[in-house]
């Protein structure tokens, strides 16, 4: 099975408020988002779950994603907390299931046993990673029987992952990018501001119309309220060649400290 993955989805990491978040997904679903991502550790698998419920959208035009907290990824913790998403989200499997962070009990053998295993059992359809550097790419992906259909990595403006995103197309996955607002600090970018304006557009519209320019590049905002509607109009802008220079000369800036037992391994 290919993975195919809609070119916008929804983030909803510190949407941790029940009633709010599952508000969110269903209006979300409603205006048109079908990717929607969480994790064991946003504490929020539930109520993703009773939105995804709520919206009149069938849930096999749903792609659903969530991670195995850092902690639990030891191989019997990675399979029962797995199966433990499933039952928290209502959903009999997901359509990704990522390693979060390549840290604390992270081991390489052990942990893809478990996802492989979680893949033929049917609990996931897809095998994804986050937050690996391309040598952790490389090891898990001689490890793996499944093949890695995903990588999600903080990207934006300030953080383009240039190096991901070729990762990304030599081995043919796509590179998720969570944080593509930079934590909403990029929306007072006097340079993007300043495109934003030449557009008549909003800044998260031109931070967003840049990802979406990559051909690998899937970013997942995080939206309530009306943000989730204007999120999704960024698909309409399309920045010139002018705009994306500016861009690629901005000095890059780390919004989402990593792990360093992650990046220094």
């Amino acid at each position: 099975m290919t993975l195919s993955l809609p070119e916008l989805g929804l983030g909803t990491s510190g949407n941790d408020d029940p009633e709010r978040c599952a508000e969110t997904v269903a209006r979300a679903l409603e205006a048109g988002y079908r990717h929607v991502d969480t994790a064991q550790m946003y504490d929020n698998e539930a109520a993703v779950g009773a939105g995804i419920a709520r919206a009149d959208v069938p849930r096999e035009e749903v792609v659903l994603a969530t991670k195995i907290h850092p902690d639990d990824l030891a191989y019997e913790d990675a399979k029962r907390t797995a199966r433990e998403s499933l039952d928290r989200l209502g959903v009999d499997s997901v359509d990704m299931l990522y390693v979060h962070w390549p840290t604390s009990a992270y081991d390489p053998e052990a942990t893809l046993r478990a996802m492989d295993e979680l893949h033929d059992e049917g609990v996931c359809d897809h095998v994804c990673l986050s937050n690996f550097t391309p040598a952790l790419l490389d090891e898990a992906r001689g490890l793996l029987d499944a093949p890695v259909a995903a990588h999600q990595v903080e990207c934006h403006p300030r953080l383009r992952q240039d190096d991901l995103r070729e990762y990304a197309r030599e081995h043919g996955h796509y590179l998720v990018g969570y944080s593509p607002l930079g934590k909403g600090e990029l929306l007072e970018d006097p340079v993007l501001t300043d495109i934003a304006g030449k557009h008549d557009t909003t800044t998260a519209a031109v931070c967003l119309a840049w990802a979406l320019a990559g051909d690998v590049l899937v970013p997942i905002p995080k939206g309530t309220g009306d943000h989730v509607e204007a999120n999704l109009a960024a698909r309409d802008l399309e920045l010139d060649d002018a705009d994306l220079e500016r861009i690629e000369e901005l000095e890059e800036k780390r919004f989402i400290d990593p792990d360093s037992a992650a990046w220094n391994r």
